[in-house]
């Protein structure tokens, strides 16, 4: 998958910014606040995802504008594509469409963009908070099967209505029976999510543990473990239907005493997580800054290559000013592992030993800059 062109403008503070990439490297540098993530950002939200910098789409648009503009044409195995998306105050008046057929939400667009980012805040993958991993996983998971988006955000709805409900009870508003509906709603949801979280989890991990051994020359081992709140083992098992779906309901029942007392579903995929272990131990709590930034790499590489597995599609691969914060050996391995891809780098000063397009990022403008060899060819 390779995107031939990008246009944005109104985007933060973008303006007119547009380019015709490399289908191999593409460097985007100059100095801090002149707008290098911000093209990275919105080239990602047309993934479909949401910002990868928990920006609201209020706060995409510049301020002196009403709206933000943004056009990408793509060509992936089978097709060329375009994506149109107008980002407006008003909700109401955001257009999206894809292949001039408009689109509801930017979600839609999941499948048909598709993009790996590296920040600096995914080196903490591994070391960081549960909520992290769960996150990470949830965003894997959709950008495969677009249903599994709905269904996540569909549990978080039954989540808050579930909560909100429990905190009624404690007040004496409302009685224990009335949770009955939304522990059937939750267990149905939940006993899905677990089984798709468990199966990726499990693919992650042979991807991550090959990887995470090249990294260390084969003296460390990771591995990776799916951790449910509810089920004591999914070995084998995707009954989410039935068998699965009752066990979820029994537990949900069981805590419910809990749940009422502290007001907030105490059990369930939305406290899970994602174990990552090095040679046994917890990389979380026992792991160095370095094993732990591998076992972060290795888990985004391995993003990559599942995508590609289970698509078909090479994924576009972005790094925001992820390599600066990586030593020589880790920069030269990560780069070497998506040499096949289309990459974009954001970075402060251009990479010379970098074959591909640099463009020079001032002030919310970008221009491609053209070697001095490549100048005299054309004067030529």
């Amino acid at each position: 998958m390779i995107i031939t062109g990008f246009c944005a403008d109104g985007f933060k503070n973008l303006k007119n910014a547009a380019i015709e990439p490399s289908p191999n490297v593409n460097v985007i540098y100059g100095e801090n606040a002149q707008g290098k993530t911000n093209l990275i950002e919105a080239i990602w939200i047309l993934s479909g995802a949401k910002s990868f910098r928990g920006s609201k789409e209020r706060d995409m648009i510049c301020f002196s504008e009403d709206f933000a503009r943004l056009e990408l044409k793509l060509t992936d195995s089978e097709r060329e594509q375009e994506i149109n998306c107008i980002l407006s105050r008003n909700p109401r008046e955001r257009k999206i469409y894809l292949n001039g057929v408009k689109q509801s939400y930017l979600t839609s667009l999941f499948g048909a963009l598709k993009c790996v980012v590296f920040t600096p805040e995914d080196l903490e993958l591994s070391k960081g908070s549960p909520d992290i991993r769960r996150d990470f996983i949830d965003l894997c998971i959709s950008q495969i099967k677009p249903r599994y988006a709905k269904t996540a955000a569909k549990y978080e709805k039954v989540l808050t209505q579930r909560n909100a409900l429990l905190k009624n009870i404690s007040l004496g508003f409302s009685q224990d029976h009335d949770l009955d509906v939304w522990d059937d709603q939750l267990a149905r949801l939940g006993a899905y999510i677990s089984v798709m979280k468990n199966q990726y989890s499990k693919k992650l991990c042979q991807f991550s543990k090959k990887l995470y051994s090249e990294i260390s020359g084969g003296r460390e081992n990771l591995e990776l473990r799916y951790i449910s709140t509810i089920f004591d083992s999914l070995e084998q098992r995707n009954d989410w239907q039935t068998g699965l779906y009752s066990e979820y309901l029994e537990r949900l029942k069981s805590s419910r005493a809990d749940d009422i007392k502290f007001g907030y579903t105490s059990l369930g995929v939305h406290r899970d997580d994602l174990g990552v272990y090095i040679d046994g131990s917890i990389a979380r709590d026992f792991g160095s800054q370095g094993q732990n930034r591998s076992a972060a790499l290795s888990m985004k590489l391995s993003q990559a290559y599942i995508l590609f597995e289970e698509t078909g599609e090479m994924p576009v691969i972005l790094l925001d000013d992820v390599l600066s914060e990586l030593d020589k050996s880790r920069r030269e391995f990560i780069i070497s592992k998506l040499k096949d891809m289309q990459i974009f780098i954001t970075c402060c000063e251009p990479i010379r030993k970098l074959r591909g397009k640099k463009f020079l990022m001032e002030a919310g403008k970008i221009s491609e800059k053209v070697s001095t060899k490549k100048k005299k060819a054309v004067e030529k």
